[in-house]
């Protein structure tokens, strides 16, 4: 693909996320020359909805890792947010690096196969600490709780080796946490990003991958939301459609693709899941005072739908259509 072309399909992705009534997108695990050129053509003609960048860390050298910024201001509607690692792979791949064995690991797995991590630990021990110090916020990829722990300790280090300032810390996906690590989680000030469309695409599968008791604690956010800890919840597109409504109709049930519901005990309230995706998701990125919520002085960024949410059957939630969008008071979709 020509530069150009792949210049309009960007364009045309935001438009397929502003259909979704989506105003603000996370795009991680870039280079910084991907972030600079996203700005350029921002500056060319602004886009439509705000794009969040984060560099992809893991293959970058100290000397890199220390010149990349996180940005307090857009340029052509872009910004960076900091930096992503990727500390493990997915339970769905049964890749997802677990401290207790699998009850059904892939094909030609050994007894007791726990998975692996993908980034070495020492460098993540390592790197997270100057990152923090420096304000560049940290997302890191774990959805295992061997992966999670890693995530949570780089952060209790960097904490107490010196001052570090509001981190908010995301662990994305968070699934396999365990009621221990949410305690941590709480106290270090670090948030969950709720992979939680997975009970209803791979719940089936979790059953039979790890056993009926951590899969139903699979994405908890009833858990996240008894410790008073602020969580978001997602749909990583392109893994599946950046759909919202359906992302909400699934933290509500937790229905997976058999009809099973996969820890009741777990399901979000609609307003619940609401506040996830809107000042949840503003205050993940820092933005909390202009973002996120229908209040007087911040931004317009609204969305009209079909019906209202909060009094259509949770079965329906899916099926609400956006009739509109707007970002920054002007109609987008």
């Amino acid at each position: 693909l020509t530069p150009q072309r792949q210049s309009e399909l960007r364009r045309e992705a935001v438009q397929i996320y502003a259909g979704y009534g989506i105003t603000t997108i996370q795009d991680s695990n870039v280079s910084q020359a991907y972030v600079d050129r996203l700005k350029a053509e921002g500056l060319e003609q602004e886009y439509a909805a705000d794009i969040v960048t984060f560099v992809m860390g893991n293959p970058l050298p100290d000397d890199v890792l220390a010149t990349v910024a996180a940005d307090t201001s857009y340029t052509g509607g872009v910004r960076n947010g900091g930096v992503k690692f990727t500390l493990d792979g997915s339970p769905q791949g049964r890749t997802a690096w677990m401290s207790e064995p699998y009850n059904a690991g892939p094909p030609g797995a050994v007894a007791g196969y726990v998975a692996y991590p993908s980034y070495d630990p020492d460098a993540w021990l390592n790197r997270i600490g100057p990152l923090l110090e420096r304000g560049v916020p940290v997302l890191a990829h774990a959805n295992g709780d061997a992966a999670i722990e890693l995530m949570i300790d780089g952060v209790a280090n960097a904490i107490a080796a010196g001052p570090v300032p509001d981190h908010r810390s995301v662990i994305i996906h968070a699934q396999l946490i365990r009621e221990d690590q949410l305690d941590r989680v709480a106290e270090l000030g670090i948030i969950p990003s709720f992979y939680s469309v997975h009970p209803f695409f791979w719940g089936d599968w979790h059953r039979l991958s790890f056993g009926e008791e951590r899969a139903r604690f699979i994405s908890p956010v009833q858990a996240a939301i008894a410790r008073g800890i602020p969580f978001t919840v997602h749909n990583d597109s392109p893994i599946v459609p950046p759909d919202m409504m359906r992302l909400v109709e699934i933290t509500v049930n937790r229905e997976t693709r058999s009809g099973f519901v996969l820890g009741p005990d777990q399901r979000a309230s609609v307003m619940q899941a609401l506040h996830a995706i809107t000042l949840g998701a503003a205050y993940q990125y820092f933005e909390e005072d202009e973002k996120g919520s229908i209040t007087v002085g911040k931004r317009a960024d609204l969305v009209i739908l079909e019906d209202n949410p909060l009094t259509v059957a949770t079965s329906e939630l899916g099926e609400v259509s956006v009739l509109e969008t707007f970002a920054r008071g002007k109609s987008i979709f």
